[in-house]
């Protein structure tokens, strides 16, 4: 009895599947016909090129172009150091000693030991043509002389590099180290910013910005001491790459000679950047759809008040507009309202131009 009854089951299933796959597929086909041939009221703006200059604010610091910190090259206490932060310096002028005591020490010393090498060298030499040593011995005596030499030059170096001088005159920004306390080679002492290179003004730019700039481009840079005086500076270098914590670009420009300037200033740089030709169009963001990370769509109204889907690439947001570029072109229809109603091919009646 079950049997029969699931004989005659999978015979219905098998007679109406058709008649409802069959329905189905004509109530698909009918709701696109529907939503194309239907009329939708949509507002519309007519994509304009982008005409507005944009300026880019961000605040900065003034720096000598080259701050350059100067350490010995052996390490050693400190005897004397001359000068504080902010003294000015000449060229040349003596900076900074070690203790002469230890590192003439080390000199005597050296010496000494070249000398008792020598000694050791000659008696071996002597000993060695007469055939009572190896050869082996003799070039260890040898190599010993040529390793006490070393030493002395070396001692030397560091003796004649005990003392600090200045490389070029400048100002000293920083003081590192006290008389009486022992560095390590290599240990800034001292950073001296150098007059030569002149000053720089040093801004982070976010990655979107610093893609506008270009080397040689003009900012007026405002500086707080200064009481707002402005200052023409041009971009001199950008950095090559973003700062790893903070994702910023450093954009740097060189300034004018000025007395009044001082390193570790605070200011302000106005950059205005120059109206792009032929590039972006500027439409607001409610004519886009579909976004995605640097592109979107937009529905463009034909002249048969159809609308055509266009991708474009968003370049930038303003507050009022989104500018893209790629898709439309100036003049294009843009719909900007009842754009969940729409699909490619939907007719459309203007019911607002907003230009």
């Amino acid at each position: 009895m079950g049997r029969a009854k699931l004989l005659r089951a999978q015979k219905s299933l098998a007679i109406w599947l058709p008649v409802i796959l069959l329905a189905a597929c004509s109530q698909e086909k009918a709701v696109p016909r529907a939503t194309i041939d239907e009329t939708h009221p949509v507002q519309i703006i007519t994509a304009q090129q982008d005409s507005m200059q944009r300026v880019i604010n961000a605040v900065g610091t003034v720096r000598f172009r080259r701050e350059t910190p100067l350490g010995f090259t052996t390490a050693g206490k400190v005897a004397t150091v001359r000068f504080e932060e902010g003294d000015t310096v000449n060229r040349g002028v003596l900076l900074a000693a070690l203790d002469s005591t230890t590192v003439g020490a080390d000199v005597s010393v050296a010496v000494a030991e070249r000398d008792r090498a020598r000694s050791e060298f000659e008696r071996v030499k002597s000993l060695y043509a007469d055939g009572w040593i190896t050869k082996a011995r003799f070039e260890t005596a040898e190599a010993s002389l040529k390793a006490a030499d070393a030493r002395v030059r070396q001692a030397g170096f560091a003796s004649g590099t005990s003392q600090l001088y200045a490389p070029s005159g400048g100002v000293i920004l920083a003081r590192n180290v006290q008389p009486g306390q022992v560095i390590a080679a290599g240990t800034p002492a001292l950073i001296l910013g150098e007059n030569d290179g002149g000053f720089v003004f040093r801004v982070p730019i976010i990655d979107r910005d610093a893609a506008q700039l270009r080397v040689g481009m003009t900012a007026d840079i405002s500086i707080e001491s200064s009481a707002g005086e402005l200052i023409r500076a041009t971009i001199s270098e950008i950095d090559g790459r973003a700062n790893e914590a903070t994702g910023a670009f450093t954009v740097q420009f060189q300034l004018p000679r000025q007395a009044k300037l001082k390193s570790g200033q605070i200011g302000t740089a106005n950059i205005k950047l120059p109206v792009s030709e032929g590039g972006a169009l500027q439409i607001p963001a409610s004519a886009l759809f579909g976004v995605r990370t640097g592109e979107g769509l937009v529905y463009v109204v034909d002249s048969k008040n159809r609308v055509e889907t266009r991708n474009v690439a968003i370049e930038r947001v303003t507050d009022q507009f989104v500018m893209v570029s790629g898709g439309i072109r100036p003049g294009d229809k843009i719909v900007t309202s009842g754009l969940e109603k729409l699909r490619t091919g939907s007719k459309v009646r203007i019911v607002t131009a907003l230009r």
